[in-house]
């Protein structure tokens, strides 16, 4: 009884943050279960779409304490145990690597992810660019990996703001 009463609780506390049902996002898109370099799953990501954005919905378990790097990769490929597999970020417009970066970023480069002492984090990331153009470049000829790598991105040195190994990966699959 008390377990149904919190899980009702969280999924009160959740709607209460959307204003009318319109922000809601209306498709999903895609989805990515992450797997660390044993091939444990580590967390799941899901890709919406509302209007003409794009969102990106991520929540994990497992992971070290601390911030981490958190990119879209240009590869759809997670080759455990150092995913270089996924190659660099995602980067259709030729950029240099970092929000902070006067000249703009790569398309992958996305906030630092927050996992707590448990090992546990989340993130709901609105993607930068069109839906259209957007799609066109996550789901190119050969995919579009996620992954989350061991330390923060510093969001200026290029090309990985110095957010070191990758340390968990998975691959955007359209939602069919």
């Amino acid at each position: 009884m008390i377990r149904q009463l919190t899980l009702s609780a969280v999924i009160l506390i959740g709607l209460a943050g959307c204003s009318t049902i319109g922000s809601i996002p209306a498709e999903r898109i895609a989805t990515a279960t992450l797997q660390n370099a044993s091939g444990l799953p580590v967390g799941t990501a899901v890709l919406t779409a509302a209007g003409n954005s794009l969102s990106l919905n991520l929540v994990t378990a497992g992971l070290p304490s601390g911030g981490h790097g958190l990119h879209l990769h240009m590869v759809g490929k997670c080759e455990g145990p150092g995913f270089a597999s996924a190659g660099g970020h995602l980067n259709p417009s030729g950029h240099l690597h970092g929000t902070a970066n006067p000249a703009g970023s790569h398309l992958g480069d996305l906030p630092n992810l927050a996992i707590d002492a448990s090992g546990a984090g989340a993130a709901s990331i609105k993607l930068r660019g069109l839906s259209t153009d957007l799609k066109a470049a996550i789901f190119d000829g050969d995919g579009t990996a996620i992954v989350v790598h061991a330390n923060p991105d510093d969001y200026k040195t290029d090309p990985t703001g110095n957010s070191g190994a990758r340390i968990a990966c998975g691959v955007l699959q359209r939602a069919g």
